[in-house]
């Protein structure tokens, strides 16, 4: 298998072009992929826009489906794309991965879930978003998944400058389409990211304001008993 041209990379793995309709993802730490690509294959029988996904040559490599298309956050610095438009996208992307039964768990409340769900990882094609990088997926409870999606998104608004705006339109659209905070596990996430050896120490001291930002942007959501009638 001739690997071609870098075409990405993230922070524990790199993308190699290998013909015009797929690509090598290659862990640094040659981390098994195995797990990772059933996941995938799961997912895509359900229905779920995931790359189609084949064996490597060696554990830690996947070979998927090239994909055509801006990522959303290509899409969201060029214009194409609104901060409204996005954080309903990745919250649709959420509730349809949180719809699908999970493929070995016993607990019927646990879901397959991505914990790392945020602009880069989604694709935009001419079929729709397709979502990539499934290395922390696991099943667990959809709470954590949608507060690691809000939580991602409020430290970059935090710690990366040159993603901050973006992260700052995208985050309330999210919640708003979400529901808001309620059922999210705010504490495990940020116990989660505390604990990731990818993020910066910058990163890490943002946790606390990153979970408060969250808390306060999240809109009230009025419940239908309460809502005032207009006067006559």
């Amino acid at each position: 298998m001739q690997i071609g041209e870098l075409v990405g990379a993230g922070r524990t793995a790199d993308v190699f072009a290998l013909d015009e309709d797929r690509v090598v993802r290659r862990y640094r730490n040659g981390e098994d992929a195995t797990g990772e690509a059933v996941v995938m294959a799961y997912l895509a029988e359900h229905g779920y826009p995931v790359p189609a996904v084949w064996p490597g040559a060696a554990a830690g490599e996947l070979v998927m489906q090239r994909l055509s298309g801006p990522t959303m956050r290509e899409a969201l610095v060029a214009g194409t794309l609104s901060g409204e438009q996005a954080g309903g996208l990745l919250a649709g992307l959420l509730m349809r991965l949180h719809a699908i039964p999970p493929r070995v768990g016993a607990d019927p409340a646990h879901r397959i879930v991505h914990l790392d769900l945020h602009p880069e990882n989604v694709f935009l094609t001419t079929d729709g978003p397709v979502v990539i990088d499934w290395a922390t997926a696991q099943e667990g409870p959809p709470g954590l998944d949608t507060a690691m999606a809000a939580l991602i998104l409020a430290q970059a608004a935090l710690t990366m400058p040159a993603a901050a705006d973006i992260a700052r339109a995208v985050l309330p659209a999210l919640l708003r389409q979400l529901g808001g905070t309620d059922g999210m596990l705010l504490a495990d996430a940020r116990a989660r990211r505390a604990a990731n050896p990818t993020l910066t120490q910058v990163e890490i001291a943002a946790l606390d304001e990153a979970v408060a930002l969250i808390l306060t942007t999240c809109p009230a959501v009025a419940s239908p008993s309460r809502t005032r009638q207009p006067t006559r």
